[in-house]
């Protein structure tokens, strides 16, 4: 049954308080999609669908969850059932759990937990988040370098069940330093009496605790790695982090620059758990701000009066073509905004790619002002004509070099380039655009300045 028919026939027999039916539904379903399920009921339905689980399957199914809807059943668990719930998460996970809690209810915890995890929970939790450190597991598989393939195979069989991954083994010298790597289907296949040694790869992708999120992301992405090793300041083993999470970081990113793009800040929890203020008080302020900044094509208008009332049909071109600047200077912006997130496009590509902008929006404000030029010369006539499409040529021209030169300059300024948002961009060109297009008119067509 596809996830859609288990939630519905779920949801019936949650109405019908059928037991069976719902031990059989949990049963059935997917953790990932019992998360989703959970994750718009209530605390108390939530916690008594959980308990329909085994312990390990629920501490993998709690992990699924959004940190408020964590936080919250959180808060209505007692420390001895949320001690062996965290008890059964993987290190990374019970990491973040813990990280939500106030410090009173953490130091009690800690006290349920043992030693080992204690510690571990502690060194997790330290790094800023943000980081590979607050991302990573501590769960992998390292073995001496020196060690015999039959050896290292008998080591990862004893220490892989609690492994988040054992399909790549990491290789350490006596002092825990990182030496090199090597697979799971390497080591099988290798001469058993063979030193790890003489087989693992001493070139390695590596990430330090500090290393930024989406820089972890972009080199799991770049070198089509299943675990990226993290080593600390003295070149120590002390984590990894996997492929999934590495996925998990890359949409947090991708959101976050969307919701950028056009000017709302990064909302916790997501769409659906923002509150009200939550989604006022992150659009506001950029609102506020675009509506000064919209002033500058008012003031353009107010400018060029005389031009206007001399020719009232040239209003009628004027949202046609600060329109059309706008939106070239949208696409040119999201383009670059991309290509710079990617790593496609860095600082020292400026010049070339200015070059081919100009080009293509030449080609671009050419071909809209052709097609543009046949309603001006049936509405207002050929002086007309001439004025919008010259003006279509320079106004879309423009657009894209805003559009373009903003992330490039942002980023210069030590700012985010998702900043150099759509309706940012607009509104510059759209007030450059009333500019080129008045000041064209009043030449043209022989009025005074």
């Amino acid at each position: 049954m596809s996830y859609i028919e288990l939630a519905a026939d779920l949801r019936s027999a949650i109405e019908q308080q059928d037991t069976a039916a719902i031990r059989h539904l949990v049963a059935e379903m997917q953790l990932a999609d019992l998360a989703e399920f959970i994750q718009h009921e209530q605390e108390d339905t939530t916690l008594s669908l959980l308990d329909y689980l085994p312990l390990d399957e629920r501490a993998s199914a709690f992990g699924y969850l959004e940190e408020e809807t964590q936080s919250a059943l959180a808060a209505e668990m007692d420390d001895a059932t949320l001690a062996e719930l965290l008890h059964h998460m993987s290190a990374d996970e019970r990491a973040d759990l813990f990280k939500l809690l106030d410090e009173a209810r953490q130091q009690g915890l800690l006290r349920r937990l043992a030693h080992a995890e204690r510690e571990d929970i502690r060194k997790l939790a330290s790094y800023e988040e943000g980081t590979a450190g607050a991302l990573m597991t501590s769960e992998y598989v390292a073995v001496p370098a020196e060690m015999d393939v039959a050896t290292a195979l008998e080591k990862v069989r004893r220490t892989g069940p609690n492994a988040e991954t054992i399909y790549q083994i990491y290789c350490v010298d006596d002092e825990g330093r990182l030496t090199g790597t090597l697979s799971l289907r390497e080591m099988i296949l290798a001469n058993p009496h063979a030193t790890l040694a003489s087989l693992m790869v001493e070139e390695l992708v590596v990430a330090k605790v500090d290393t930024p999120q989406e820089e972890v992301a972009r080199l799991i992405s770049r070198y089509d790695l299943m675990a990226l090793p993290v080593t600390n300041g003295g070149e120590r083993l002390v984590g990894i982090v996997t492929y999934d999470d590495a996925m998990d970081v890359a949409e947090e990113e991708a959101t976050e620059d969307m919701h950028k793009s056009v000017s709302v800040g990064k909302l916790e929890g997501g769409l659906r758990s923002a509150s009200l203020f939550d989604l006022y008080r992150k659009r506001i302020v950029w609102l506020v701000l675009l509506v000064f900044a919209n002033i500058f094509s008012g003031a353009g208008i107010a400018y060029f009066e005389e031009t206007i009332e001399a020719y009232i049909a040239l209003v009628f071109f004027l949202p046609l073509l600060v329109d059309s600047g706008g939106n070239a200077g949208s696409q040119a912006a999201t383009l670059m905004v991309r290509g710079m997130a990617t790593g496609d496009v860095r600082t020292r590509d400026w010049a070339r790619l200015l070059g081919r902008e100009v080009s293509v929006a030449i080609a671009l404000g050419l071909t809209m002002a052709l097609a543009v030029s046949v309603v001006g010369i049936f509405r207002a006539g050929t002086e007309i004509a001439m004025v919008v499409a010259m003006s279509m040529v320079l106004i879309v021209i423009m657009g894209s070099l805003i559009g373009m030169i903003l992330p490039f300059l942002l980023n210069r300024l030590g700012w985010d380039p998702a900043t150099a948002s759509a309706p940012l961009v607009t509104s510059i060109a759209d007030a450059v655009g009333v500019l080129i297009y008045f000041a064209i008119a009043t030449a043209v067509l022989g009025l005074p300045a």
